[in-house]
């Protein structure tokens, strides 16, 4: 029977955070070995050198630099993550769009347990390492479209370049993913969720059933866009003017 023990740092400027981490993990989980504390990415990066973890709990924004930015400063990344973040719309979209793990602030002992099975699930697998050093490439690439969208599906992990999708087709709890060369993807998410994924990167629903790139918007006609694939999608009435402003919008950034 393996009896070795989990070895693991927390990375946070918090210090109750740090404080309410560590006694939940002496309290409730005996596998972990909690080997050190940092309360600073650049703290954070000295304890890694030294201690080589297993698991960081990883705080998103801390006072000298973002979770993201510390990792972008490390050559090769051999541990895994559960990121910590107060509600951040912009810290957990940047997080679900890698498909990684965190926890909200206050830390709960029932999430956290949860996020702990997950870790024992995928510790050892090839994709998670990926996942985390594609969400660094993402988070200092400039130009959005160039970003790698990361979703789960029954084959394994789809990994996609913004801008090679055309558009995206609702179809209940599936989605159509239509690329530029042609293919299309299914995956198991629902247009509403792939909508939160992607907005504020280009995409925007105009239909219920269809979200569009405006990279790939070729020219809008009355209550109809054409896109680069030939196809036709129709602007749904109560949308259209939020479109055209958000089209309009485009053009000028562009």
């Amino acid at each position: 029977m393996n009896t070795e023990k989990i070895k693991c740092l927390i990375i946070d400027d918090d210090p109750f955070i740090v404080e309410l981490l560590q006694d939940k993990l002496d309290q409730h989980f005996p596998e972990v070995a909690l080997l050190s504390t940092a309360s600073s990415g650049r703290e954070g990066l000295k304890k890694i050198a030294s201690y080589s973890p297993e698991l960081i709990f990883l705080d998103v924004e801390m006072s000298d630099m973002t979770g993201f930015e510390m990792l972008a400063q490390l050559s090769d990344i051999k541990f895994q993550i559960i990121f910590i973040t107060s509600y951040s719309h912009y810290a957990i979209k940047a997080i679900r769009f890698n498909t990684l793990d965190y926890l909200l602030k206050p830390l709960d002992l029932g999430e956290l347990k949860k996020a702990f099975k997950r870790y024992k699930t995928h510790s050892r697998t090839i994709p998670q390492r990926e996942n985390i050093a594609l969400a660094v490439q993402n988070s200092s690439t400039k130009d959005v479209a160039n970003h790698m969208l990361i979703l789960k599906t029954q084959d394994g992990a789809l990994k996609l370049i913004l801008r090679d999708i055309v558009h995206i087709e609702g179809d209940r709890n599936y989605s159509y993913i239509h690329l530029k060369n042609g293919t299309k993807k299914l995956v198991t998410k629902t247009l509403s969720d792939l909508e939160e994924l992607l907005d504020s990167k280009g995409f925007y629903r105009c239909h219920r059933s269809h979200i569009l790139n405006r990279e790939h918007i070729i020219e809008v006609k009355g209550v109809f866009v054409i896109l680069s694939n030939d196809l036709k999608i129709s602007i749904s009435r109560r949308r259209k003017k939020q479109f055209l402003a958000w089209f309009d919008a485009g053009k000028i950034t562009s």
